[in-house]
């Protein structure tokens, strides 16, 4: 059956507005009357000093932490005194280090220098390794180009990737051991490949040490039957050169994975362990490996389409790794978990673990596993975001809960007596609330004291706590002080916050307002979207951004709405857009549009939209709509077609082409060409894309001109998907000048 062009009318838009309003001055002590203040200025968003400062540390046992100075000095402090000593004589500056690595048992640092990005997580570095008894760089064979390296758990053996070969060595000056020799640039062993990184793990390894460091387990990724995207690479000389990388389009074959332990001591001694048979026969993926204990192990497999989750637990019997016990975790509206499942966190002992997953009301929350038994631990029309420690005696974990405002987030205490849960207490809930009401927690080896993150809506602050009773304040690590008195003089944006009832769901959004705001006068507005599957923008972070410029200067109200398909507020509402994409998410900025017209205080005649990424996808639809609410809008490295995409992001959403035909014919960009005749469109893209391939943008521009579409464009050769460097501040001046003449 032939089924036409997809656009579902909202039913009965209402508004119900709740009286979040949160003024950045009252955050900044302000003495200096408003019309007396210079604004925010463009200069100012590109002046990174005009910034918020956060603390950087990292807990080596229950009471001691290190920390990286700004004169790149790393510092031991022990909980009870205010001041460090220096863990090194030396800085990473005079090792030319941008980052560094301790050994477990703290004799050996190992320095990274001469950094080369790959894509959005990995990237090769040269690894120097500094024995602190000897004080000196110690020889070794260790290669440059190191694709990842990790310190075992304990002791002061380590791991490493080169040339997508796995090594072990028992110590920095021993030789190094090679566990693969199968390498290349299509067979990874101990890194992802290209979707794996971006999609699945969100990182650039794949290797996982066992807690005591006997074992190593790590997944090889066979690339062979994957397609490849090329594109040229202009760079300096007389001909471009061609970028290929195996990149799996929607429909098209994946990469196929394996998973491997072997023991570091002994690395003839090496094992696979199996995916469940349920899964082996057909399309699937390695989503999470999490080690319980030296001898046990559990391992997320997914189907390709990930609406169903194998958690698999693996014991050690003999010389194969055997499946035990399994949990089956289905979604019947969507997919499972938020993006990639949820890792399991396991009890000191492994005797048990806690994850986080959808409970009979389709809300995320915490359940405790032992053996087959999954027991609900947490529950309520709210969500657990994130389990951030447990201990023998308490589970330390995020929520939204508070007041009932996704945006917000709290860290909790369930302390835990065998199987016994008490009720959850907050730390954080009533800590400096107009300060602070996006908050998270770093905890120590044991959970007795942790740093808590104050993100917002006020200036971030960083504080030394301790767990036990309400997580007293030891000492305050990071104030912004400076960024306060910096800011005292400048006039600030002010943030509120409020709902629009759309299908059923209270939905959230944020307007930022200029400084000597008066809704007696009409502001220009414009719409900053992302959108995508699980997204987030009304929240209640501090923000320095290009925004708060357009807001202090040019008057510009910023808005920001969590349409359905957005996260943290139910499956019901995040599944709305389940193999629909381009077209709830979308109609619902439409009608947010509207509704800010209807405040009163907003010009319908200058109303704009813009977004990257995903965000540009739907500021493109949005304006392809033919709506008439917005007269121009600026879409960046945006999505044009999900057939262009990846397939684990694609297909978690959308199913395959070949299932789900009609919804990707009908959410292109291309269909609604002809309807950017009445709107002004600024097309983005950085042609060295590797995540979303200008290819996209290229569709878009070739389907414009076929329609005779006057609008602009702007290439950034050899950028990638962030738009790094000289092009970020050309960007953000590009988009300025055109907003100005779309409002002037």
């Amino acid at each position: 059956m032939h089924v036409g062009k997809i656009l579902l009318g909202v039913l009965g838009a209402v508004v119900v507005v709740t009286l979040i309003a949160v003024p950045t001055a009252i955050y900044l002590n302000e003495k200096t009357p408003e019309d007396t203040k210079r604004t925010f200025t463009l200069n100012d968003y590109f002046n990174t000093t005009i910034r918020p400062r956060s603390f950087n540390m990292r807990w080596i046992s229950d009471h001691e932490y290190l920390h990286s100075t700004r004169d790149n000095s790393i510092l031991l402090f022990n909980v009870t005194s205010e001041k460090g000593e220096k863990f090194l004589e030396e800085t990473l500056a005079d090792f030319k280090a941008f980052d560094y690595l301790v050994s477990a048992d703290r004799k050996f640092v190992c320095f990274l220098t001469n950094y080369t990005k790959m894509w959005r997580h990995s990237f090769t570095a040269t690894y120097l390794i500094y024995d602190r008894e000897l004080r000196k760089l110690l020889p070794t064979d260790l290669p440059h180009e190191v694709q990842y390296l990790a310190w075992a758990p304990a002791g002061h053996q380590l791991a490493y990737v080169w040339e997508d070969n796995v090594y072990v060595k028992s110590s920095p000056s021993s030789p190094a051991k090679q566990v693969t020799n199968n390498g290349s640039p299509v067979i990874l062993n101990g890194v992802p490949d290209w979707v794996y990184e971006e999609e699945m793990f969100s990182s650039n390894y794949a290797m996982w040490w066992s807690p005591s460091g006997k074992f190593l387990a790590f997944a090889q990724f066979n690339d062979s039957d994957v397609h490849t995207i090329e594109y040229s690479w202009y760079g300096q000389g007389q001909y471009p050169e061609t970028v290929s990388i195996p990149y799996p389009k929607a429909g098209t074959p994946n990469p196929t994975v394996r998973l491997f332990v072997v023991e570091a001591s002994n690395v003839s001694r090496m094992m696979e362990i199996f995916v469940p048979s349920a899964l082996a026969s057909r399309d699937h993926y390695l989503s999470t490996v999490t080690w319980a204990t030296d001898e046990r192990i559990a391992v997320q497999w997914q189907n390709r389409t990930q609406s169903h989750v194998i958690l698999q637990m693996y014991e050690l019997s003999g010389e194969a790794w055997s499946e035990k016990t399994d949990i089956n975790v289905d979604s019947e509206t969507g997919w499972v978990g938020r993006f990639s499942p949820s890792d399991p966190v396991f009890k000191p002992d492994g005797s048990s673990c806690y994850y986080i997953k959808s409970d009979s009301s389709g809300f995320k929350h915490i359940h405790h596993i032992s053996g087959t038994t999954v027991t609900p631990i947490t529950s309520g029309q709210w969500e657990v975001t994130d389990i951030l420690k447990v201990t023998q005696d308490a589970i330390f974990y995020m929520s939204n809960e508070y007041n009932g405002h996704p945006g917000q987030r709290n860290v909790y205490r369930i302390s835990t007596d065998g199987a016994t849960h008490s009720l959850p207490a907050c730390l954080t809930c009533t800590l400096m609330e107009d300060r602070c009401k996006y908050n998270s927690a770093y905890f120590s080896a044991n959970g007795t004291y942790f740093l808590l993150s104050c993100s917002g809506p006020g200036l971030p602050l960083y504080t030394l706590r301790d767990s036990r009773g309400a997580g007293s304040e030891i000492r305050v690590l990071e104030d912004n002080k400076l960024l306060e008195s910096i800011l005292q003089n400048i006039a600030m944006p002010s943030v509120t916050h409020a709902t629009l009832k759309i299908s059923g769901f209270n939905l959230w959004y944020q307007l930022t307002l200029p400084p000597n705001f008066d809704k007696s006068k009409k502001y220009p507005l414009l719409i900053d979207v992302y959108a995508g599957p699980c997204s987030q923008k009304s929240d209640f972070r501090f923000r320095i951004s290009w925004s708060t410029y357009l807001a202090s200067t040019e008057n510009v109200i910023v808005a920001s709405f969590d349409g359905r398909g957005s996260g943290y507020q139910g499956d019901k509402i995040m599944h709305s857009i389940y193999k629909r994409l381009g077209t709830y998410e979308v109609e619902d900025q439409i009608t947010a549009g509207r509704h800010f017209i209807n405040l009163g205080y907003v010009d319908k005649d200058r109303m704009a939209i813009w977004g990257w990424s995903y965000g540009g996808y739907v500021t493109s639809m949005v304006l392809g709509a033919g709506s008439g609410v917005f007269k121009c809008g600026m879409a960046v490295a945006p999505v044009s077609k999900w057939e262009y995409y990846d397939s684990i992001y694609t297909e978690r959403y959308m199913l395959t082409p070949e299932d789900n035909a009609v919804f990707y014919e009908n959410s292109t960009v291309m269909e609604r060409a002809k309807n950017f005749n009445s709107v002004q469109y600024l097309l983005v893209h950085g042609t060295a894309d590797d995540n979303v391939h200008f290819q996209q943008a290229a569709q878009i521009s070739k389907a414009l001109v076929n329609r005779q579409v006057d609008f602009e464009s702007m290439w950034y050769t050899d950028e990638d998907h962030s738009l790094g460097g000289s092009a970020h501040e050309h960007v953000y001046t590009h988009m300025t000048h055109f907003l100005q003449k779309c409002f002037a």
